[in-house]
């Protein structure tokens, strides 16, 4: 036995070296500082208010009470937030903004990667430019013109979700044009030509072989483009002026400035906002993966 035991010993001292006792300090600090203030985020939805500002830091709370999600969706609550409304709003813009996105992003990024035409280069450069300013800087312009357009038109620029998927749009589609074309780069054009000999259209030719060669590209730009409308606060904030069609980020701004402070339910309104975009993100991580260093490493 004493045997075995020293055995073990000498295999744990022989595999156990400083490099891997480095690389295991790194990642424990790493998961740490990732994994905590989720926990935290999601513990405090649970704790009271005395937990929650006490000065003592509380880490698990006394009882899961639900009297924070109950705030949030129960109609029978004296503070009922109807928080349920909120979902649909966000819901509402981001399906559409990223639908929206992936398919003018696709047409475009095909024909800046497949065609010839002089400026492409100066275009796509001038694409991702756009990106690169601060979107508070084209909030006061597409205002503007958006106002001008509706006064033409005929619609209410405030208060138009229709309106905020436009403005989405602005942010979104510069970068999924970018990755796009960067993963179309990618597919061989052999492959095409082949379809184009056989007599394929153009447009058979991108529905039948590039769109099913580019889906982990597709569900990147789609994720990524859900995410930016998802979380997006300053532009609601702007275009969005009735409670009824705030979207989440601005309900969650409002509970938080609310006069008498509830940081348990903001810390509730948190979490029923974080866990679908991480569900999201850990069902389709493979997807992820493959098209986001597919389009980085060979574009």
């Amino acid at each position: 036995m004493d045997t075995q035991n020293k055995n073990i010993i000498e295999h744990l001292t022989d595999w156990i070296t400083w490099p891997r006792i480095i690389f295991a300090l790194t990642l424990t600090f790493f998961l740490t500082s990732i994994l905590f203030p989720f926990y935290w985020m999601v513990s405090s939805s649970f704790k009271t208010r005395a937990e929650i500002a006490g000065r003592e830091p509380v880490y698990i709370p006394g009882a899961l009470r639900l009297d924070a999600y109950k705030e949030l969706f129960d109609p029978i609550h004296p503070s009922y937030q109807d928080f349920i409304t909120n979902i649909l709003n966000t819901i509402k813009i981001s399906i559409p903004t990223a639908l929206i996105a992936v398919i003018l992003a696709t047409f475009g990024a095909y024909a800046i990667a497949r065609l010839r035409f002089r400026g492409k280069s100066f275009m796509l450069n001038g694409i991702l430019m756009v990106y690169l300013f601060p979107g508070v800087l084209l909030i006061i312009p597409l205002f503007a013109m958006l106002a001008q357009i509706g006064e033409r038109i005929g619609f209410d620029v405030q208060d138009n979700l229709g309106v905020l998927i436009f403005t989405y749009l602005a942010q979104t589609l510069p970068v999924a044009l970018y990755m796009l074309t960067n993963y179309f780069r990618t597919i061989p054009d052999e492959i095409e030509q082949a379809g184009l000999i056989d007599g394929c259209s153009r447009l058979e030719v991108i529905w039948r072989i590039t769109l099913p060669l580019a889906i982990p590209a597709l569900v990147s730009v789609s994720i990524y483009t859900f995410m930016i409308a998802w979380n997006e606060f300053l532009y609601a904030l702007v275009f969005l002026n009735d409670h009824s069609m705030f979207t989440m980020p601005i309900k969650i701004n409002t509970i938080f400035n609310d006069p008498s402070p509830r940081p348990n339910v903001v810390m509730a309104a948190s979490t029923i906002m974080t866990i679908p975009v991480v569900t999201l993100f850990l069902a389709l991580e493979r997807f992820l993966e493959e098209g986001l260093t597919a389009g980085g490493v060979k574009g």
